[in-house]
């Protein structure tokens, strides 16, 4: 019904050039972003092992790059979620599992570096939350095929 608008298939057009227009502009932000990231990791590294500040068993200086490194991780796998082709049958189901993912990897990132000596108990209650149901939605995300119905099953969905 919406496709017999007059001027519909035009303005279609129009709209995905802008979708591919802001998803190259996002994608060239977000490598950016993800290079500083990895130079800012290769520089903290680097000047660690110059002044034999690298102790492996430190936690506070691991955290510290446990953190750099899943910050661009983070930004690699939202590049990632930002290049799924529109073309493709099940594009919006991968990037929901692309968000649910990014959604994880940042909370699991928070963890990482929370200071547990001025921990809040609520934070920490609520992080875990979120990270609990993130993990339940993956699950129930993980056997579905494009244009499947929840309750429909698939059959390697039943063998996992």
């Amino acid at each position: 019904m919406i496709r017999s608008i007059p001027g519909f298939s035009r303005l279609a057009r129009f709209f995905d050039l802008f979708e591919e227009f802001a998803m190259l502009v996002l994608t060239l932000c977000v490598t950016a972003v993800a290079l500083l990231g990895l130079v800012h990791v290769l520089y903290a590294v680097i000047s660690m092992i110059a002044t034999a500040r690298l102790t492996p068993t430190d936690p506070v200086i691991l955290q510290g790059l446990f953190g750099l490194c899943f910050t661009v991780l983070i930004a690699l796998e939202f590049k990632h979620s930002i290049l799924v082709q529109p073309e493709t049958p099940s594009h919006s189901l991968v990037r929901m599992r692309s968000v649910l993912l990014i959604g994880m990897m940042a909370t699991v990132r928070k963890f990482i570096v929370l200071d547990l000596n001025g921990v809040n108990v609520m934070e920490m209650l609520a992080l875990s939350a979120s990270v609990l149901a993130l993990g339940i939605v993956y699950w129930l995300m993980r056997g579905r095929k494009p244009g499947q119905h929840p309750s429909e099953k698939t059959i390697s969905a039943q063998e996992n």
